[in-house]
């Protein structure tokens, strides 16, 4: 990770990064209490640390990744993705969308507004996606 990543990455804790990372754990936490939820608790946890240091790292499709469909990435990853929305993504994207409100309002907060944002989408999809490194995504989009 550069060092331009790591800076970010701390202001960006500073900045509503810890809040929504302690969010994403709690639905992981939430989710993991049943027995059904622990693949969304699975999901929930690796976007927690997603969530904590995005900087540096994306977001990609396990299929990208693995040029393959696999449980989360077929029909049923579908099925487990509607669940996540009705129970815990809808609150975890309105929580992105407040603190991006908030950050949105000072001229130092809009570069971090606009990376909650982004978390959006990952809160209401979540299930069939990995954490990649942005050098290693730019080497699986270039066929390395």
């Amino acid at each position: 990770m550069s060092l331009f990543s790591v800076l970010l990455n701390l202001l960006w804790i500073l900045f509503g990064g810890l809040w929504m990372s302690l969010a994403w754990g709690i639905a992981g936490v939430l989710m993991a209490i049943t027995v059904i939820g622990l693949p969304w608790a699975r999901a929930a946890f690796n976007i927690a640390g997603y969530s904590l240091l995005p900087f540096g790292r994306v977001a990609v499709a396990r299929e990208t990744v693995t040029g393959e469909e696999d449980f989360g990435t077929g029909p049923l990853g579908t099925l487990g993705n509607l669940i996540w929305l009705l129970l815990a993504g809808w609150w975890l994207a309105l929580g992105h969308i407040v603190t991006a409100l908030a950050l949105a309002i000072t001229l130092i907060g809009i570069p971090f507004a606009w990376a909650h944002l982004k978390l959006v989408p990952l809160s209401l999809w979540p299930i069939g996606k990995t954490i990649l490194d942005r050098d290693a995504a730019g080497r699986l989009r270039q066929g390395r």
